[in-house]
């Protein structure tokens, strides 16, 4: 007999009527069957209940979370073991991470699939992330018994998606923690103004996601870590993100979600005697809509794209940031490193056989420009190439400007009352002085830069002049 029969059982409907048609009267018995809603966990599970119906992938969890289950069959997850199965060379050591396990949750030893071998634990389910279900569905209110994923991905690595999502040939884990997103010190993940990028709970909270993390998760700041960017439970966009890559929406596109902030002048707040220059311009500056337009511009917002913000790259900011790949031994074959793009980086540090570094300084010959030859640039070395002569050409405006703006009245500055041509090319040259901006948008750029150093002219002619040792054709002129 069940033993939780109360709460482990659903009501099955089995009529069995003897239905007696006197004088028009209706006499009809309803019987009630109890029904289990799932098998006792075999020995050695240590809790996990899988699979109720495991050709369905029905999971237990899914009876009451409806619509996690509805979402998770659309992952890849729901198919771990098949595609396990249809790899080349499956191995018995690979089964821990395709199926439910310890691996992943704060379970410890054989669980699951490994201490079993049943197919009821198939797939990366629920309780891979949640952990045991057993106490959960026996007795759901009771204190302690709702298993909670972790957000964290740092000390706890061996209770997270970093314990599949790791290793020489898969190293996501290793890769994103040396990533800026990883960094817990570089960013002021304290401050609640900073919240909505800079730490994990807050920027879920940003995006309207209600997900409750484990006690310690809620206790300690958080990075931006797998959970945040990759929805465990929906399939809709490529690599279970939650917001699609190739959006070309500033409120639609996963990375401009954040990379979005100050792309324009903001006229609310003044610091230093200056408006606040850009932040994280990189969305705009991609879309062809960021700086400060002078009224001389000859584009309308937008107009200006280059290939990185075209159809041509189609993943937009991942075309460039998020670039996988696999190296082997050009004479043997054999397998080298893999990147999964998970540094972030678009342009590496690499040593002498091309494997990056993690360094975040190096010459641009040292660097590897992999990334830019998939869809927009014929070989690594025209790209190298372009973004020379473009960081070349946007230093020398950003120069000249620099120039006139210092010969300009320190009253034409960050006067809450008005906002001025001085303002605005000042928020040019911080723009054209961000790293990457003659990447994102090398077009827009020297547009911006070469409105401005006319509008400057114009308005305050009176104090400012090319300084003699630049032609003021070759500033004006496009090489």
């Amino acid at each position: 007999m069940d033993k939780f029969p109360s709460i482990r059982s659903v009501l099955g409907l089995t009529a069995l009527a003897a239905i007696l048609i006197l004088g028009g009267c209706v006499d009809e018995e309803i019987v009630f069957v109890e029904r289990p809603l799932f098998d006792d966990p075999p020995a050695g599970a240590q809790g996990f209940v899988g699979y109720s119906d495991q050709e369905a992938k029905r999971t237990v969890c899914g009876a009451c979370h409806v619509g996690q289950q509805a979402r998770w069959r659309e992952t890849a997850h729901a198919d771990a073991w098949a595609t396990l199965a249809a790899s080349p060379n499956p191995r018995g050591f690979c089964e821990a991470c395709h199926t439910v396990s310890a691996r992943g949750n704060p379970a410890e030893g054989d669980a699951g699939w490994v201490a079993t071998g049943n197919p009821r634990y198939y797939d990366v389910q629920c309780e891979a992330c949640h952990g045991p279900g057993l106490d959960h569905v026996t007795v759901p209110d009771a204190a302690g018994n709702q298993p909670l994923a972790t957000l964290s991905v740092g000390a706890n690595a061996d209770q997270s998606c970093a314990e599949c999502h790791s290793g020489v040939h898969r190293p996501f884990a290793e890769e994103w923690a040396s990533s800026a997103h990883g960094d817990m010190a570089a960013f002021p993940q304290a401050r609640p103004e900073c919240q909505a990028c800079h730490e994990g709970k807050g920027a879920l909270r940003a995006w309207g996601v209600k997900s409750v993390f484990s006690p310690q998760d809620q206790a300690e700041l958080q990075p931006i870590t797998c959970a945040v960017c990759h929805d465990p439970h929906d399939g809709r966009h490529q690599g279970q993100l939650r917001f699609a890559l190739d959006a070309a929406d500033l409120e639609q596109n996963l990375c401009m979600k954040c990379h979005n902030q100050r792309g324009e002048p903001d006229l609310g707040s003044i610091t230093g005697g200056q408006f606040r220059g850009p932040h994280a311009p990189e969305g705009p500056l991609l879309l062809g809509t960021a700086g400060w337009h002078p009224p001389n511009l000859e584009f309308r917002p937008g107009e200006i794209l280059g290939t990185h913000g075209s159809e041509a790259n189609p993943r937009m900011c991942a075309g460039c940031h998020v670039t996988d790949f696999q190296m082997e031994d050009p004479e043997t074959g054999d397998f080298v490193f893999r990147s999964t793009g998970h540094t972030f980086q678009a342009t590496p540090c690499v040593d002498e056989d091309g494997m990056p570094t993690g360094a975040d300084e190096c010459g641009l010959t040292e660097r590897s420009f992999r990334s830019c030859t998939d869809g927009c640039h014929g070989s690594e070395a025209a790209a190298r190439s372009a973004l020379i002569v473009a960081e070349g050409r946007i230093a020398d405006l950003a120069e000249t400007i620099g120039g006139m703006l210092d010969q300009i009245p320190a009253d034409q500055f960050g006067d809450p009352n008005r906002f001025t041509s001085a303002d605005g090319s000042l928020f040019n040259m911080q723009i054209a002085e961000m790293p990457g901006s003659a990447a994102h948008n090398p077009f827009l750029v020297e547009a911006l830069l070469r409105a401005s150093i006319r509008q400057l002219e114009r308005d305050y002619g009176e104090f400012v002049s090319i300084p003699e040792t630049v032609s003021l054709e070759r500033r004006l002129t496009p090489h």
